[in-house]
């Protein structure tokens, strides 16, 4: 028996009405190239096959598989995601969500022309950065300002402006490396500065420092440790001594503060982090941090400072390369413009969901366990738990790595299905939802649904089930 003789040929599909529609619309080439792809995944399937297929099917099958493969061709790959995790920046699913201002200057600078380098007043070429600059010196007290197109680059330009040949100073206790491989010593490398180590892993001191400064010393070094904390037996230099021994030698201090945020989170108890303002305030000469963070903008790395270490970092030739362009402007300035404002944490995604009270974090999740209730119905034979539970959420991308935020969210137990199943469905649908599974269980946490994200979650996990 020769089971792959009904498969219809490449010139037989192509005259189909459905494959006619397609090639009205889209590239032929592109087409043709799916038609044979579906093709070959139904003459893979037939390998598991025993008996003989009839042709009518083979040729549904390959039609419906081209569809599907149209589909997954042009609708691109970028997805929305309803995050149910309960981290809040979640560096794989964007990290910060934007707010509305943002999102309008965005959409104004994309669909029309700008004064993106441009004077209006003086009709001559301007500058990309003064459309954030005096925002960025207003809110930190800063003497100068740059903005690159993410943290990382921020810390490569300061380097290779401030201490290019030259030695910079870290102790070993911030050796520090992020996600996506990102380490200090290797950018040390990369911008031509040399590294000197001073102290231990657990404890360095003032000390150290001061006997490894000599004529070559370019910079002292300060990595903010955001994604882990050393506990116990340990020492480190605060930044003001820092300042200070820099001050005495004549030696500039960078910090890399990670997630730099402008919004003392106190109140609600996230204390570890130290404001821009505030690493301004001890005078340091060079600043950077993450725009898409604690600061709940785009991605950006920005730098404050000296203004003349900010004007030498405008004229190095790396800048051109590792400049934002007006999309990330437009998002910067519209999230910065909120922090005008005496409650940004009202308007910013990121500070809301940061500083959610935990009453209504659980009767947000009370709602969504009535909702999907509703949905589902009382009696079913998917569901066999279904409860409001507490649960400990996390900031994200890197900061506070040792505080658990309390919140609410449900809690559901499946019967008749696995939960690695049910999981993996969801993930596939329009939008994926995603959440914790832990003992069994799957988790969603309502302190990261963005406003109607509930209604829809209800409605895939429904879809998924029945």
């Amino acid at each position: 028996m020769n089971k792959w003789r009904q498969i219809p040929g490449i010139d037989e599909i192509i005259s189909q009405p459905e494959i006619s529609r397609l090639l009205a619309i889209y590239k032929r080439d592109l087409i043709l190239d799916l038609v044979r792809k579906a093709v070959d995944q139904v003459r893979e399937d037939l390998k598991a096959v025993d008996q003989e297929v009839g042709k009518d099917l083979l040729r549904r099958q390959i039609l419906d598989r081209v569809q599907g493969l149209v589909n997954r061709a042009t609708i691109g790959s970028l997805r929305k995601v309803i995050n149910g995790t309960g981290v809040v920046l979640h560096t794989n699913l964007g990290r910060a969500p934007m707010g509305e201002r943002a999102l309008d200057y965005v959409k104004e600078a994309a669909m029309h022309y700008n004064n993106l380098e441009f004077d209006l007043a003086s009709g001559e070429r301007g500058s990309r950065y003064d459309h954030i600059e005096q925002l960025l010196l207003q809110l930190t007290g800063a003497e100068g300002a740059l903005v690159v197109n993410n943290n990382a680059a921020a810390v490569m330009l300061g380097l290779n402006t401030m201490a290019k040949n030259r030695e910079v100073i870290v102790s070993r206790g911030q050796l520090i490396e992020i996600g996506g491989a990102f380490r200090i010593p290797e950018v040390m490398k990369q911008s031509g500065a040399r590294l000197i180590e001073v102290g231990t892993t657990n404890k360095t001191y003032s000390a150290d420092y001061e006997e490894a400064i000599n004529e070559q010393t370019g910079l002292l070094f300060s990595a903010h440790t955001s994604n882990y904390k050393i506990m116990g037996f340990a020492q480190e230099v605060s930044l003001e001594e820092l300042v200070q021994l820099g001050q005495r030698n004549n030696i500039p201090v960078m910090q890399d503060l990670g997630s730099g945020i402008l919004y003392d989170l106190g109140e609600w108890g996230l204390k570890e982090e130290p404001t821009v303002q505030k690493c301004v305030a001890s005078g340091a000469d060079i600043i950077c941090f993450s725009g898409d963070k604690l600061l709940g903008g785009p991605q950006a790395g920005i730098i404050l400072g000296r203004k003349k270490h900010i004007e030498l970092m405008k004229k190095n030739q790396l800048t051109r390369a590792l400049r934002v362009d007006k999309m990330t402007i437009a998002a910067l300035e519209g999230t910065l413009l909120e922090y005008l404002e005496l409650d940004p944490a009202r308007r910013i995604p990121a500070l809301k969901m940061l500083t959610a009270e935990a009453g209504e974090l659980k009767s947000r999740a009370h709602s969504l366990a009535r909702l999907l209730q509703d949905q589902l119905g009382e009696k079913n034979d998917f569901i066999a738990s279904l409860q409001v539970v507490m649960v400990e959420d996390m900031v994200g991308g890197g900061a506070y790595p040792t505080y658990k935020l309390p919140g609410y969210g449900i809690e559901i137990g499946f019967s008749s299905l696995k939960l690695e199943e049910v999981s993996r469905r969801l993930r596939g649908q329009t939008p994926a939802l995603l959440s914790r599974n832990r003992d069994n269980k799957m988790f969603i946490s309502v302190r990261t649904l963005l406003p109607g994200d509930d209604v829809i979650l209800a409605a895939l996990i429904k879809e998924v089930l029945y």
